[in-house]
């Protein structure tokens, strides 16, 4: 008997470890987020509009297809559209962006979206991207034509790389009203305070010059 309460409690333990693995479901129909408290309630990291008082405006935003700046030096430009431009994403989980690149070499930098998984979808040009898997590290990578689409999954580094002559443009879903965002070159060589040099030439097997070098122009950025 006491065995079979011990499976039974080891089974309720894991039916509920399992449960509170994901984002409970919303208890209401939507939660606008709004910069203020006032008369409001704070959910998910934001507070939220009294319902009687949202307007479909809380739930648009322009501008899409307007091209992005691509003039940088890596060539790209990325249009993202979360909670912080869409109020009415607050608690929905979802989030979208616009990707612009350069021709010959646009490149969205390896990063990853700590909060998100993100599906990506191009409508125009040629893209190589890929992502790399937790270690043991493993590449997996494809060329893009339009109408294509790739998945990158949550927390992983990936990148997309415009191939051809021509500007490419892509949209990307991701799974989080705020994914975030980490470029790892920017992250590893432009922090602030930066990262002691002799660290970073012991991990990449690098002269401290070297380094010193990339921390001023990543420290730029």
């Amino acid at each position: 008997m006491k065995s079979f309460h011990f499976l039974v409690l080891l089974s309720l333990a894991l039916a509920f470890s399992f449960a509170s693995a994901f984002d409970p479901s919303p208890l209401q129909d939507f939660c606008v987020a709004i910069p203020e408290p006032k008369n409001a309630v704070f959910v998910n990291g934001k507070f939220c509009k009294n319902p009687n008082l949202t307007v479909a405006e809380d739930f648009f935003f322009p501008g899409l297809n307007v091209p992005g700046n691509t003039g940088n030096r890596v060539g790209s430009n990325v249009t993202l559209v979360n909670v912080d431009k869409l109020f009415g994403l607050n608690t929905l989980g979802i989030s979208l962006a616009r990707l612009d690149f350069a021709p010959n070499g646009g490149l969205n930098p390896p990063h990853t979206h700590p909060r998100a998984t993100e599906i990506l979808v191009v409508v125009e040009g040629t893209l190589y991207v890929g992502f790399v898997t937790s270690n043991p590290n493993r590449l997996f990578t494809k060329v893009l034509y339009p109408g294509d689409v790739f998945v990158f999954p949550i927390g992983l580094i990936h990148f997309q790389f415009n191939i051809a002559k021509t500007n490419a443009v892509a949209f990307a879903g991701l799974s989080s009203q705020n994914p975030g965002v980490i470029t790892i070159a920017n992250a590893i060589f432009g922090p602030n305070p930066p990262i002691n040099p002799d660290v970073l030439a012991k991990a990449f097997q690098l002269d401290n010059d070297e380094v010193v070098k990339l921390q001023k122009l990543f420290a730029n950025a």
